[in-house]
């Protein structure tokens, strides 16, 4: 037996499992301070972190394939993707990057805001809209579209 103390160890039992007191995801969540918590991003300290870094790396993934894909697979196979498409008449590897890129990205943030917004909604995470307040407008407020002219 080791004479070093381990610091999950109680002094009562040696060989006692610390619990989260039966916590859900998202009441542990709250109860943390991130001020106090040491981000890392290859072990996320809470569950929140944990989800959104999953998002976060599979879309990064997506984004190498659908921005790397197509300059690799011309380097690997010149002669296809050299290969006019022939409704545009562009070949394969110009198409798929001007078209097929900007496209994957658009695609790509409106799948992250998505993914986001569920994870928002799961750990209770609301987000304010600052609504504008009203003024009204006097005849001296009102721009002349006339060139300032009044009649």
């Amino acid at each position: 037996m080791s004479t070093e103390s381990d610091p999950s160890d109680t002094p009562d039992d040696p060989d006692a499992v610390r619990t989260d007191g039966g916590l859900s995801d998202v009441e542990r969540e709250r109860q943390i301070d991130y001020l106090d918590v040491e981000i890392n991003l290859l072990k996320p300290a809470t569950p929140f972190m944990r989800d959104h870094l999953r998002v976060v790396w599979t879309g990064f993934i997506i984004w190498t394939f659908t921005t790397f894909g197509p300059i690799t697979l011309t380097r690997i196979a010149p002669d296809l993707m050299t290969t006019q498409l022939p409704v545009i008449g562009f070949p394969i590897h110009y198409a798929s990057i001007a078209i097929g890129g900007p496209t994957a990205a658009l695609l790509l943030s409106v799948w992250y805001a998505r993914k986001r917004d569920k994870i928002d909604e799961k750990y209770g995470i609301e987000q304010e809209v600052v609504e504008p307040e009203p003024t009204e407008t006097g005849a001296e407020d009102v721009a002349a579209t006339d060139g300032g002219v009044t009649e």
